[in-house]
């Protein structure tokens, strides 16, 4: 079980994320522009400073939805391979057993 204040924390970068991220897509998409004069690039460089860190989605951890674990987890299922291995055990998880041969 993650930290209390890690799981919050992270939530609280998900929403600055997404504050952000319309901002954010402006001042790459001039950064990459090669058609934009070199002083615009430089705004758009230096706006992207500007921006507080965790507007950046790289910053945003996946998580175990259920317990928050930070590391090991299936996207495509959005838990960790702990719980994972767990639910498709109980059979909490269709379509999903376990192999034996």
């Amino acid at each position: 079980m993650a930290k209390k204040s890690k799981i919050a924390k992270n939530e609280q970068r998900k929403v600055i994320v997404e504050r952000y991220a319309a901002k954010r897509a402006e001042l790459k998409k001039t950064l990459v522009d090669e058609n934009a004069s070199p002083e615009a690039r430089e705004e758009a460089r230096l706006g992207l400073q500007k921006l507080p860190r965790d507007a950046s989605p790289i910053r945003v951890r996946n998580r175990d939805q259920i317990d928050g674990r930070p590391r090991g987890t299936f996207q495509r299922f959005g838990i960790s391979r702990v719980r994972f291995r767990d639910m498709a055990h109980r059979g909490e998880l269709p379509g999903i057993y376990k192999s034996s041969w």
